[in-house]
């Protein structure tokens, strides 16, 4: 029997939300950030699911970027990151891949490649956020070296705290000192930006979690008060049903002690499978579409639910029987009742973001954590 854990990618749900970053981006055109294997979701259809929509993909894997060529996409890509070593400029030079340049050995090996001039760059700009990017003296060094020798050069930032309280504007004023005097086109806004300030968007924005159903800043305007939908929905079955005595400890470490008498379920679904193992007792989840909480820690291949004050529940395989059980309506849950850990159950959602920030993290690492052995289904 195949074990009950799935995924399934709702492609309806990711063009939709693609179809809320145009509606934000106004005159600007839409890089669809497709990195990480589309935050998780899976490459190839991600993009096929946006090819009539995007203008253009943007990634970070090379070998990616060259099996979408391989396969017909004829938008443009942008690497995220450049290149890495001089041997892989034949490949960006063979399938038209524009590189991200963000600093001075880049150039040089550009030059030595003999660049065509016809195919585009960009250069990234250091505003604030200190990873990649080049400061005023290197801006100054990388347009003396395309001089002549690049066409088409758009300058591109990355802001740090688009989705936090400083915001963009600071970052903004760095880039309009270090950009003065240059007309030149801009890549500026990510998904925070996009959605929260219009007056950065640039001439080319890059959404990426939003696309995914992911709320930049989930806790200031949850997804579904931006419009967005999940994508991914991650969904099990209860496998087993265990009646806890007061002072009966669940999984390892003991982490979880019942106070009185509960039921619980385990679920097929573990930190092998892409959920955070640290993920702690309290963390919503759905049973059959009732919200309840996991009990206890997250081991490999299984976690535990609280079905202790849910009513009966109609599972695959026959029909739970109501009972009193510690003074609440319980249930005789049968094995292969659906849980879902994160997305849609009928017409109820558990967003991704909930769960990460139960679990103290973020979206993005969910979505990018589901493992290969989820088996996963597109709808839409």
């Amino acid at each position: 029997m195949t074990r009950p854990i799935r995924a399934t990618i709702d492609l309806a749900a990711l063009r939709h939300n693609f179809g809320v970053a145009r509606r934000h981006a106004g005159h600007a055109k839409l890089w669809a950030v497709v990195k990480a294997n589309a935050y998780g979701h899976g490459l190839s259809r991600a993009v096929d699911a946006l090819a009539d929509l995007a203008d253009g993909f943007a990634l970070i894997e090379l070998d990616r970027a060259v099996a979408l060529r391989e396969a017909g996409l004829k938008l443009p890509i942008l690497m995220l990151e450049g290149f890495y070593t001089a041997d892989e400029l034949p490949l960006f030079i063979e399938h038209r891949l524009t590189p991200v340049l963000h600093r001075l050995d880049q150039l040089q090996t550009l030059q030595d490649a003999r660049w065509p001039a016809a195919l585009p760059v960009y250069l990234k700009l250091d505003t604030g956020m200190h990873r990649l990017g080049f400061d005023a003296a290197g801006l100054a060094a990388a347009r003396a070296a395309l001089a002549g020798r690049v066409a088409d050069i758009t300058l591109m930032t990355h802001f740090a705290d688009a989705d936090g309280p400083r915001g963009v504007d600071w970052q903004l004023e760095r880039f309009a000192s270090l950009t003065a005097g240059m007309d030149l086109p801009r890549s500026l806004a990510n998904s925070a930006a996009l959605l929260r300030y219009p007056h950065a968007l640039g001439d080319w924005a890059r959404p990426g979690i939003m696309l995914y159903g992911g709320s930049p800043f989930p806790q200031l305007m949850p997804a579904a008060e931006l419009d967005l939908q999940p994508v991914m929905t991650l969904q099990s079955e209860i496998i087993a049903v265990q009646t806890l005595a007061a002072g009966d400890s669940v999984g390892y470490g003991c982490t979880f002690t019942a106070d009185r008498p509960m039921k619980i379920g385990v679920v097929a679904c573990g930190y092998a499978d892409g959920y955070p193992r640290h993920a702690p007792t309290g963390t919503p989840v759905l049973v059959d579409g009732l919200r309840t909480r996991t009990l206890g820690r997250v081991s490999m291949d299984k976690l535990c639910v609280d079905l202790t004050e849910l009513p009966a529940i109609v599972g695959v395989g026959g029909t739970a029987a109501n009972e009193v059980f510690a003074g609440t309506t319980a249930n005789e849950v049968v094995t292969g009742t659906t849980v879902t850990l994160w997305g849609r159950a009928g017409d109820t959602v558990l967003p991704a973001d909930e769960v990460a920030t139960a679990a103290g993290t973020i979206s993005y690492e969910l979505f990018c954590a589901l493992a290969a052995r989820v088996p996963v289904t597109e709808i839409g």
